[in-house]
């Protein structure tokens, strides 16, 4: 990890503050070599592909300002991890790094290596390098992730066929509505939406049936349309996605029986981003095996088609756009 750029927190410098609050995620791993070195050595596994991704998010725009910082810890963690889950992959290791905000002080920075500990060990996770620096803001985090899939085994984005069925786990824009209740303009009473956005649940539990069933996969990060979109992309293929099939949990439909449009709701909760479940394609009879919700089809030709009560409506934007 680089040189100290922040004044000491908790009495300590970068080194005894990296000692204190990482050396232990990385649970003795011989790979990490103790947070001592510039690298980690990564060993090879015969047999498998080493899968990497990496998610980085910034206060204000990928959670809000004052979020308590082991939620913040855990949703870094989780991203990522949802990426792997669409990949097909068995979640290993992280590399991380952390811009430091001079009022994210010492109990802040120990909530948050405490939030990465609570995620860790319910993950099978464990830290094996980074960095960390000093900013005057906003706080920025990444995280690289490593998985391990059999060789060959990776789910791409590019692989759906025509004839595929597009199906979808879990139920979609929770994500959106929690980021609205978070931000208090949105009734949430048992706060289900908004734990919903600060600590989504990445779908590992699917990564077996997905690389046994599924010919593509994305994570529903940037909103279920735009990343079935991605899919098709990749593919050279068509999609069409039926909103009226969309599933929903019961906060959601709640809120979309008291729109007054409904097909403008539908398409803003298969919009909005930050569900973080897995939207994939597989053949009619592995898609029944898969089990999960079919919201659409592919076929030949190219675009993205949307439909509601059976007409054709336009996709608009259809997920988050980074302007860069």
């Amino acid at each position: 990890m680089s040189a100290p750029e922040a004044p000491a927190a908790g009495g300590l410098d970068e080194f005894g503050q990296i000692a204190q609050l990482f050396r232990p995620l990385t649970k003795g791993a011989p790979e990490a070599l103790g947070l001592l070195d510039d690298a980690a050595v990564i060993p090879s596994r015969p047999g498998f592909d080493l899968i990497v991704t990496k998610d980085a998010m910034v206060e204000g725009v990928h959670f809000l300002p004052g979020e308590a910082p082991d939620l913040i810890a855990r949703k870094l963690l989780r991203v990522n991890l949802s990426d792997l889950a669409a990949k097909g992959a068995e979640p290993y290791g992280y590399f991380l790094a952390t811009a430091w905000t001079p009022s994210f002080g010492w109990a802040e920075r120990q909530a948050f290596a405490e939030g990465l500990r609570l995620d860790g060990e319910a993950y099978g996770l464990t830290l094996l390098g980074g960095d960390t620096v000093a900013t005057p803001g906003p706080l920025t985090l990444s995280l690289t992730m490593l998985g391990w899939t059999p060789s060959g085994a990776m789910i791409r984005r590019g692989g759906a066929r025509a004839g595929d069925l597009l199906c979808v786990s879990g139920v979609i824009g929770d994500g959106w509505l929690g980021l609205m209740a978070a931000r208090g303009e949105l009734a949430d009473p048992d706060g289900y939406l908004a734990r919903r956005y600060r600590l989504p649940s990445p779908r590992v539990e699917l990564r077996e049936a997905l690389r046994k069933y599924a010919s593509a996969a994305a994570d529903v990060s940037d909103g279920l349309i735009a990343d079935a979109g991605h899919i098709a992309e990749a593919s050279g293929l068509a999609v069409d996605i039926d909103l009226d099939r969309l599933p929903l949990s019961a906060a959601a439909r709640r809120w979309l029986e008291a729109q007054n449009d409904r097909v403008e709701a539908l398409r803003a909760l298969a919009s909005g981003g930050d569900d973080y479940e897995v939207v994939c394609t597989a053949a009619p009879e592995a898609a029944a095996a898969l089990g999960l919700t079919v919201i659409g089809t592919i076929s030949n030709g190219t675009g993205t088609r949307v439909r509601v009560d059976g007409g054709e409506i336009a996709s608009g934007p259809g997920g988050w756009k980074h302007v860069i």
